[in-house]
């Protein structure tokens, strides 16, 4: 047998005998609650690579930034300095080798001294930095040759494989366009 539903008066009264709830605070925003163990970090762990990364063309130059990224920093034991880690382009390498105690002055510059003590190279493809425009290539089309130096040019391939004809040719175009290079080859 189904119940009879109370009425107005009754489920006023009903409530008013009950206790509610009272509302619940909305929790604390994320980066509030984080903020305390974010610091400790911090302090026990350092700003990594990360930090790096955006101003890594003002740390180390444009030329450096082109074929370098800061891939890894680790903080040393004991309150000693750290590694950083660089991902090099393979040919430049050598090149930041021997410009390695620069560069770990610029970085302790920006991190505060002391903080790196030691650069490991890892040499790898490096992607270009964002805000840098593209290399500009200095070197123009090789001048047209006279005609019978054209003629010496494609007799003196003519006897070379076929896949190898027109780099040889571009290569002779390019000696013998350049006069200063000519000259030296004379012994002018």
């Amino acid at each position: 047998m189904r119940r009879p539903l109370p009425t107005d008066a009754e489920a006023r009264e009903i409530l008013s005998r009950r206790r509610t709830r009272p509302a619940s605070r909305p929790a604390a925003k994320a980066g509030r609650a984080l903020q305390g163990l974010i610091k400790e970090l911090d302090a026990r762990f350092g700003r990594g690579a990360s930090a790096l990364e955006p101003r890594w063309t003002e740390i180390v130059g444009e030329r450096l930034a082109r074929v370098t990224r800061p891939q890894k920093l680790s903080k040393g034991r004991g309150g000693a300095g750290g590694t950083l880690e660089l991902r090099v382009a393979g040919p430049a390498a050598l090149l930041v080798q021997h410009q390695s105690e620069e560069i770990l002055q610029r970085v302790n510059l920006f991190l505060g001294a002391g903080s790196v003590d030691k650069l490991r190279i890892a040499q790898g493809p490096v992607k270009p930095p964002v805000g840098l425009a593209p290399p500009v290539r200095t070197g123009t089309a090789p001048r047209p040759l006279p005609a019978h130096q054209e003629a010496e040019l494609k007799a003196s391939v003519a006897d070379a494989p076929d896949p190898l004809k027109d780099p040889l040719e571009r290569l002779g175009r390019a000696v013998m366009s350049d006069p200063t290079k000519g000259r030296e080859r004379a012994g002018e």
